[in-house]
């Protein structure tokens, strides 16, 4: 499965993907932090952000896509920039039609380091680790967006794999109890 993780943000978007299956290493595929100037007009910046993750889905063709979810923070200018640039990230990968996952930065932290509680020097080191890498890829929102599509390996794509089962005993189950009516008729 490859996976484009977006560690959404208006200055710096971090931009990262993997390949891998659930319970096994993943492989870098690459990074990217989109950039934008903060006195450029907010339109200019959402647009920008927006042709570049469109531009890294058509050039990757990531089967899915995992975004941190906004979570509230002290500074609303802060978290609404966050929150703008979170939705041009969702709307990147359904555009593609591609599945989109959020998660919470505590459920990212997680998956990767075994506690949701870790900083961001921790997170950095087990991707680090975890892919095999020379050196911490940077700047640290990078990293952030290597976390989440490890994240969405590992457990979303348990997830998936979880829910199309549930979907399939479901539809067999239904054409057993059709089969089991009179003339097998709905």
């Amino acid at each position: 499965m490859r996976v484009l993780g977006i560690d959404p943000g208006l200055t710096r978007c971090g931009v990262g993907v993997v390949e891998g299956v659930p319970g096994r290493p993943c492989k870098l595929i690459a990074y990217y932090v989109v950039y934008t100037e903060p006195d450029d007009d907010i339109a200019l910046r959402l647009l920008h952000l927006d042709r570049s993750l469109a531009d890294l889905v058509a050039e990757h063709r990531p089967e899915s896509v995992a975004v941190e979810r906004v979570f509230s923070q002290h500074n609303v200018r802060t978290v609404m920039g966050t929150a703008q640039a979170s939705a041009v990230a969702i709307l990147a990968g359904s555009r593609a039609r591609l599945p989109v996952q959020t998660y919470t930065p505590s459920e990212v932290k997680a998956a990767v380091t075994g506690s949701g509680t870790a900083g961001k020097s921790q997170v950095t080191a087990m991707v680090t680790r975890l892919l095999g890498l020379d050196a911490p890829p940077r700047p640290a929102d990078a990293a952030d967006a290597l976390a989440l599509a490890i994240c969405h390996i590992w457990r979303g794509g348990t997830r998936d794999r979880i829910q199309a089962a549930a979907v399939a005993a479901a539809s067999r189950s239904r054409r057993a109890a059709i089969a089991r009516l009179p003339g097998g008729k709905r």
